[in-house]
């Protein structure tokens, strides 16, 4: 079973903008080959870091606004919040060792 919130333009805000930690969000659609391929990966991933980054999916064809607000242009697209800000991303269907170096980069601690 999948360990991702699936997400809306209306639930959005609250549950990437202002959650706290690490929100991965992948902006897909049904229709996008390469966003098929990465789900599987994305699946993955949302079971390997549960509990310590929140992984979730945005149909892009229903929530069109949540991508024009961030610019996506290109799907598949992951972007990583922290604090409710955009920190990081990446595009096309990406391997699962990169989205790991990704989440694992910004979960190590930061040196005082």
């Amino acid at each position: 079973m999948p360990e991702y919130l699936t997400l809306t333009d209306s639930t959005f805000s609250d549950a990437v903008e202002r959650a706290p930690g690490l929100t991965l969000v992948d902006f897909w659609a049904p229709w996008c080959p390469p966003c098929l391929l990465l789900a599987p990966t994305v699946e993955r991933v949302s079971r390997t870091y549960a509990g310590r980054v929140r992984i979730a999916k945005l149909d892009v064809d229903t929530n069109q606004a949540t991508m024009t607000r961030y610019g996506v242009r290109s799907i598949p697209t992951l972007l990583l919040f922290q604090g409710g800000e955009v920190v990081a991303s990446l595009v096309g269907a990406v391997p699962q060792a990169r989205i790991e170096a990704l989440l694992d980069a910004h979960l190590a601690p930061r040196a005082a």
